[in-house]
Formats: C-alpha cells, sequence, structure tokens
C-alpha cells in the first residue's frame, strides 16, 4: 500500500469523527481536496514552486508522534510575558479549555475553536473557509483532514484592544495535525493575532496550518506568527489574505525550529487605497531547511506594499526566498518595494533568494533587491577596536541584523518575546538579552 494509499485509509476511518461530518458542504469539499491531493502527492523539486523544497521524502517518511510536555506551564511561561490578551490553546489537534482563557470580549467579536463554529457559525465558515482547489497539495490535505483552529469574526468598526493569542502544542497525533484559523474582519474593523507554535519533545511530527484572512473596507490586522517546533518537526504553512478597500494588512512570519519549515504567504488588493507589510525573520542551523514563499497581487490602484525578509544561516541550514509582486494593468499608481537579505553565519550555510516583479502597469513606484553576505570585517574591526572580542563583536553584529525586522513589530510585548525566542538560539544569547 503507498503513502497516498494510507491517506486515503486515515480519512476513511476518521471522517466520521472530523468536525462539521453532517454539513454536505464540507464532506464534499473534504472529499474533493482528499482526492486532489492523492492525485498530485507530496510537492517535488520539478515543480517550480517547490525547486529548492521537495516534499518527496515524505512519502517514505513515517511520523512519530511527539507530546506536549508540560503544557500548563509552556503556556503560563507565555502568559507571565504577555498578561493581556485573549487565550486559545490547542494540545494536538484539539481545544484544550482548561489551559485557555478568551476572557471578556466587546459586542461584536467572536472569538471561538473553529470545531464549535462549524456548529453554531457555520454560514460565516462557509463564506471563508476556502476552497479544496486552493493553494498546493499540503493545503489540500489541510482541508480534507483539518480538525481545529480558531474563528474569529468582528463586526463593523469594532476594534479589538487586546491580542487574541493562538497557541499551538503538540499532543501525540501519529497521523499529524491539521490546523485552519479564519479571521473576518468588517468594514473598520481591527485586531492584533499571534499564533505560537511551540516545541514539545523530539519526533517527526507532521504540523499543517492554514490561515485565511478576509478584510472588509478600511480594516486593519497585524499578524504575527512565531514558529518553534522541535528539531524534527515538519510544518508545512500557508497564510491567505484578501483585501477591500482601504485595508492595512501587517504579517510577521519568525520561523526559528522545525526540521523543514515551509511559509506560503498571500495577499490580494481587492480595492483601491490598500496597504501590506510583509516582514519576516529566520534562522536556521544544523541541517534545519525554512522557505518563505510570498506573493502580493496589487488588483487595484494605489495600492503600497513593502515587504522584508532576513535570515540568519548557520551549520549546515538553508534558507529559501521567493517573493513575488504583481501589479496588473489597472493597478495603477502603486508602490510596492521588496527587499530579502541574508546573513551568512558558517562555510556550509546556503540561501536561496529570488525577488520577482510582474508590471502590467506604467504609472507605478517598484523596487525589489536581495542580498547574501557575511559579517562584515570592518564593523569587526570597529568593536574589536573598542574592547570586544572576536566572538563578542560577532554576537553582537548578529543581532543586530536581526534586531532590524524584529524593530517593525508594533507591540512591545510581542516584540520582546520575538527578540527572546532568537536570542535563547544564538550563541552569547543571555549576554544579548542583558544588553538588548
Amino acid at each position: 500500500m503507498s503513502a497516498l494509499d494510507l491517506w486515503r485509509e486515515r480519512h476513511r476511518a476518521l471522517a466520521p469523527q472530523l468536525p462539521g461530518a453532517g454539513l454536505p458542504w464540507l464532506a464534499r469539499l473534504r472529499a474533493r481536496a482528499l482526492e486532489r491531493f492523492a492525485d498530485e502527492g507530496w510537492p517535488t523539486s520539478r515543480q517550480e514552486d517547490w525547486r529548492h523544497t521537495s516534499l518527496a521524502f515524505l512519502e517514505q517518511s513515517e511520523l512519530v508522534a511527539a507530546n506536549a510536555g508540560d503544557a500548563a506551564a509552556a503556556v503560563e511561561r507565555l502568559r507571565a510575558a504577555s498578561p493581556d490578551g485573549h487565550w486559545l490553546v490547542f494540545v494536538g489537534d484539539r481545544f484544550a479549555p482548561a489551559l485557555s482563557a478568551i476572557g471578556a470580549l466587546p459586542a461584536g467579536v467572536t472569538l471561538m475553536p473553529l470545531a464549535d463554529a462549524l456548529a453554531t457559525e457555520a454560514d460565516t465558515v462557509e463564506a471563508a473557509f476556502g476552497r479544496a482547489e486552493d493553494g498546493d497539495s499540503p493545503q489540500a490535505l489541510n482541508a480534507a483532514f483539518f480538525t481545529d483552529g480558531a474563528l474569529l469574526r468582528l463586526t463593523r468598526g469594532v476594534a479589538l484592544e487586546a491580542p487574541v493569542h493562538l497557541v499551538f502544542l503538540p499532543g501525540g497525533e501519529a497521523h499529524g495535525r491539521h490546523l485552519r484559523n479564519l479571521i473576518v474582519a468588517d468594514a473598520g474593523a481591527a485586531a492584533t493575532v499571534v499564533e505560537h507554535y511551540l516545541p514539545g519533545a523530539d519526533g517527526s511530527t507532521l504540523t499543517t496550518a492554514i490561515t485565511r484572512i478576509e478584510a472588509g473596507p478600511d480594516a486593519r490586522i497585524d499578524h504575527l506568527k512565531l514558529q518553534e517546533e522541535a528539531e524534527g518537526a515538519i510544518h508545512l504553512a500557508g497564510i491567505e489574505a484578501r483585501q477591500a478597500r482601504g485595508a492595512r494588512f501587517a504579517s510577521h512570519s519568525l520561523s526559528f525550529g522545525a526540521k523543514l519549515a515551509r511559509n506560503d504567504i498571500r495577499t490580494r488588493f481587492d480595492g483601491e487605497g490598500c496597504e501590506a507589510l510583509l516582514n519576516g525573520l529566520y534562522h536556521v542551523d544544523g541541517r534545519r531547511h525554512v522557505d518563505h514563499h510570498t506573493l502580493i497581487e496589487h488588483a487595484s490602484p494605489r495600492g503600497t506594499s513593502h515587504e522584508f525578509y532576513r535570515g540568519l544561516l548557520d551549520g549546515a541550514g538553508r534558507g529559501v526566498f521567493r517573493g513575488r509582486i504583481i501589479v496588473a494593468q489597472d493597478a495603477q499608481r502603486s508602490d510596492a518595494m521588496q527587499r530579502c537579505d541574508n546573513l551568512l553565519l558558517s562555510r556550509q550555510a546556503e540561501a536561496d533568494a529570488r525577488p520577482e516583479l510582474e508590471i502590467y502597469a506604467d504609472d507605478v513606484k517598484c523596487a525589489h533587491g536581495a542580498t547574501v553576505g557575511q559579517l562584515d570585517e570592518d564593523s569587526l574591526f570597529y568593536l574589536r577596536a573598542r574592547g570586544l572580542d572576536e566572538p563578542h563583536a560577532r554576537q553582537l553584529l548578529t543581532y543586530a541584523f536581526a534586531a532590524e525586522a524584529l524593530a517593525r513589530i508594533g507591540l512591545e510585548p510581542l516584540r520582546a518575546r520575538a527578540r527572546s525566542a532568537l536570542l535563547a538560539r544564538l550563541p552569547g544569547g543571555e549576554l544579548l538579552e542583558a544588553l538588548a
């Protein structure tokens, strides 16, 4: 029996127990998604979008369940560092109410586990869920098997002041965990959403995670994702946003864990005057591999997008970035800027950076660029001349390179959380944290 046949068998066994099993539209969507995954299989390097990140090895890999360890202690540490907010915690592929603290919500805000929303907010879920044909085959697998996640719905003009924290811990699921989050913001609404993916015990765990964002006219959504999974984990994720007139969307993607992590981040300007910030920072060491693929579609006039990704690459790690900005013929007066900068910290590290612009309008301001290099010798000499030894000078310059990405995170508690996660991975991080 092939690996794809095994997924079919798993789905037949699990289908009656999956959330929303009684909803005809969802049953049809799951069936189409499963067949699509079975037809296409795992992406390989023969596909252009996966040239540097083949998943063919998953055909022969056996997934090993991991446990969350002391989940309560892990969540408590997070909440101590950022006490304000609304917390939904998931262990494995299920909501953990005992660890969660949603708190009081203002009128016009709905926040609940997606599995529950399928029973009480089915129309909202159906409208925002997406299609079986969306994305690549891992996204189809997610649609077929998803078990939980979060639904956040904000009605017109509602601003949720405290962040929404979605915390995901591993939980012993041998077939992987498949999570989906839906964020729907009506006109003028605003919210900040943070996704934390925490490590558990070592294991070859598989996570697929899809977050879909519908930003209405003049809505504002800030989204931060902090991925810190264990060294043996496989993390395949997508963030898909659609912006109406004047909507603002900010994405901060921080990838500091997992054996292999792939993040596809896309947004589309469906109305005039949209703004988007795509900000990313990744650190790889050992033989870890991180891939960011982004797409910004300027489909309407007077849109502004700024995109900045930075990579720290050590050991035999590999970082991949491919960013596309498409400016449609009718998207006049668009302003788009894209950069990817990578810092190689060892001779074996590898960086692949491929920024792309496709411009079909003639009244635009667009630029892109990429760099791959090592620490500047003149800067090292400057610091050593002022009393720092070489290891500390290198550590300080490495952190300074990453700090520019962290500085774009607006809320200080979230910026501090991201900074601590990065410094925990860097040599001399304790000293650097004291200096920071």
